[in-house]
């Protein structure tokens, strides 16, 4: 018992000194409380304690109420209350200093025209390049839609799509096995669903936007960072007698507008991050509105998943007719190299996907050293 009293009775001398008389600022007082509460001191000795300070400043009941939802015990409010009255004459405390703000970091200058066209020849080059460089491979398209007859962006979703896509030979088939929780048997092609479906994400609009055939005009047009790269924005625009878009409308009304969007460039690989798309439609189409944002990422294919492959990770499709709106989330997951026996597994209701992060005009940063594009 001796030696448990010595402990207690040392960590209260620690925190309260032997003064006879001490003065205290409020900000001090304060600090003094919080401490005391925090090492749960005894009411009656924080008191005591009180009773022989002196405040050189004035303490308003807004402090003391804080101090008391604190949890200052009775007798210590009923100190502070006499500390209080004692100093309601004397000035209040001084206004805390604001903290400084640091300035923000200025934003990256731009490249020069020099920097600039040598980035979208090698933006070029890696799209015209990028197919040819990918393996053979399968993976599950997840396509969740959405409708919102009000035009207010209030979203339904009607469905989920999950399908199997083969990439083989540059080439991409589509395969419908699940709508909902129902799952699709026979081979049933993903385009015989109805409504609104998107195709092409892998690589063949890319190749055909940088296709110089297509002679799309591009234009630098800021920093930006998307998933914590820095990347080259340009603007594009494709000419409607180059475009080989197809927007169709109830599989009666087909057409190829003309398009334009903007095209994130890594800055140290050069490879493609995100391309947006939105056609530009004819006043006497139903549809008013179609845009398309697709977005790229590493992802491990092959044995071990040692080897990465800049592919489709999400897109989001977006159309208007009048003011009924469309809204299609599309996701690419468990990405395996294409063989015969090739299969992968699905989840009936699967998570979607966190959201790319994006922030325009991202400030001065020390250019990464460049890795080589695959």
């Amino acid at each position: 018992m001796r030696a448990r009293l010595t402990i207690l009775l040392l960590g209260l001398s620690l925190l309260l000194p032997a003064q006879t008389n001490t003065k205290m600022t409020v900000e001090q007082l304060v600090s003094f409380i919080h401490s005391s509460i925090e090492r749960k001191q005894a009411d009656k000795e924080v008191a005591n304690y009180l009773r022989k300070v002196t405040l050189s400043q004035r303490l308003d009941e807004a402090t003391l109420e804080e101090l008391r939802s604190r949890g200052a015990g009775p007798k210590t409010v009923e100190a502070l209350a006499a500390l209080r009255v004692a100093s309601k004459d004397l000035a209040p405390p001084p206004p805390p200093k604001a903290e400084p703000v640091a300035p923000p970091p200025a934003p990256m200058a731009p490249p020069s025209q020099a920097e600039q066209s040598k980035a979208l020849q090698a933006a070029r080059e890696y799209a015209l390049g990028y197919s040819k460089g990918l393996p053979n491979y399968i993976c599950l398209q997840v396509t969740r839609r959405y409708v919102d007859p009000s035009g207010t962006e209030y979203w339904h979703q009607e469905d989920v799509l999950t399908a199997r896509l083969s990439y083989f030979e540059q080439k991409e088939t589509y395969k419908l096995v699940r709508r909902n929780d129902k799952e699709i048997t026979g081979d049933v092609a993903y385009q015989s669903v109805g409504g609104s479906i998107s195709t092409g994400e892998f690589g063949s609009m890319m190749k055909e936007m940088f296709d110089p055939a297509t002679e799309a005009e591009f234009h630098w047009e800021r920093w930006g960072k998307l998933n914590g790269r820095i990347a080259h924005v340009f603007n594009y625009r494709v000419a409607q007698e180059n475009s080989k878009w197809h927007v169709t409308y109830e599989k009666i009304k087909d057409i190829v507008p003309a398009y334009h969007g903007l095209v994130y460039v890594d800055r140290n690989t050069s490879m493609v991050l995100r391309i947006v798309y939105e056609a530009e439609l004819p006043l006497t189409f139903p549809i008013q509105q179609v845009t398309d944002t697709l977005d790229y990422d590493l992802v491990p294919i092959g044995a071990l998943g040692t080897q990465q492959y800049m592919l489709p990770l999400r897109a989001v499709v977006r159309m208007r007719q009048g003011k009924f709106l469309v809204k299609n989330e599309v996701e690419f997951r468990s990405y395996r190299k294409f063989t015969a026996e090739s299969g992968i597994t699905y989840d009936t209701t699967p998570e979607p996907l966190p959201a790319s992060k994006t922030e325009e005009q991202p400030p001065n940063q020390t250019p990464a050293a460049p890795a080589t594009p695959r």
